[in-house]
């Protein structure tokens, strides 16, 4: 079987509320499920610029980085006979501009949640394991992952 590699980048974008933080999450129109935005990094684009261009597609905010979320998230999955050896960056965000509703088509729907709920009706516990880490860095719990993004 062949196979390839892809490495993919997206972000927990998230906003500040009287009671905590609410988070945008997406549900995917192919297979509707929701996750978090991501896509593939392009040729020459650093991870960082990528996960801010998908972001701002898939959800229609823009945001401003904070930290990088650790460890790639890694799988395996196969599409058309190849195996597709995937890696995806995560970054945590802070939302600065822009609305959900101008998401694009690659998402049916995009809400802002509550941390707690959003973990729930995330369809894969890769993207789960993501906003736990992303609200142990928001609540103190965590320091961020070393990143060179100072504000």
């Amino acid at each position: 079987m062949k196979s390839r590699k892809e490495v993919s980048a997206g972000g927990v974008v998230y906003r500040r509320t009287p009671g905590g933080f609410e988070v945008a999450i997406c549900k995917d129109a192919g297979y509707h499920r929701w996750v978090l935005p991501k896509g593939l990094v392009r040729k020459n684009e650093s991870l960082e610029a990528a996960a801010l261009r998908e972001t701002q597609e898939e959800i229609g905010v823009q945001a401003r980085l904070v930290a990088p979320l650790g460890e790639p998230e890694q799988y395996i999955y196969t599409a058309r006979g190849v195996r597709v050896f995937k890696s995806v960056h995560y970054f945590l965000m802070e939302y600065e501009s822009g609305s959900i509703s101008d998401h694009d088509a690659e998402m049916e729907e995009v809400r802002w949640l509550p941390l707690d709920e959003a973990i729930e009706l995330l369809a894969y516990e890769g993207a789960k394991a993501i906003l736990r880490r992303s609200r142990a860095v928001l609540t103190g719990d965590s320091a961020p992952p070393a990143s060179g993004m100072e504000s």
